[in-house]
């Protein structure tokens, strides 16, 4: 179907007892537009990342609030966007983590930026008013 384009959201608390549902959430979409096991396997990662970051770093811990989680495609991409009203996360002051370094140290965690631009072709933050936007992009 040429130019068809559909956009799909979820409301959810910020807490990780909703992880599984904001997953499946996005692989039921992503397995809708017929991507493969591999694909929706990175998107799944990446949106774990981000949400479970908007939990601990924008709101930190504070599950009375809200993160939308809206999902789209098109012909040519898909789209997921993690829009939260907490701290906001400014990407200018992010440095790439040193791998060998957190595996010879054995320190977890700390990746979740890095790991959702390896598996995303485009990452952005936006600021809109009192809202934080992570935009993730996976090109089809």
């Amino acid at each position: 179907m040429a130019g068809t384009r559909q956009v799909h959201t979820l409301s959810v608390e910020a807490s990780t007892e909703h992880l599984a549902e904001v997953r499946d959430f996005v692989a039921d979409h992503a397995k809708n537009i017929g991507l493969n096991q591999k694909i929706i396997s990175e998107i799944r990662l990446a949106v774990d990342e981000a949400y479970t970051n908007i939990i601990k770093h924008a709101y930190d811990n504070n599950a009375a609030e809200k993160v939308s989680i809206e999902i789209g495609s098109d012909d040519d991409q898909l789209w997921i966007t993690l829009i939260d009203n907490g701290k906001s996360f400014d990407p200018d002051s992010y440095s790439e983590p040193d791998l060998m370094r957190r595996i010879k140290e054995k320190k977890r965690g700390g990746m979740g930026v890095y790991l959702i631009r390896k598996v995303m072709d485009q990452v952005q933050y936006n600021r809109r008013g009192k809202s934080n936007e992570i935009r993730m992009v996976k090109n089809l």
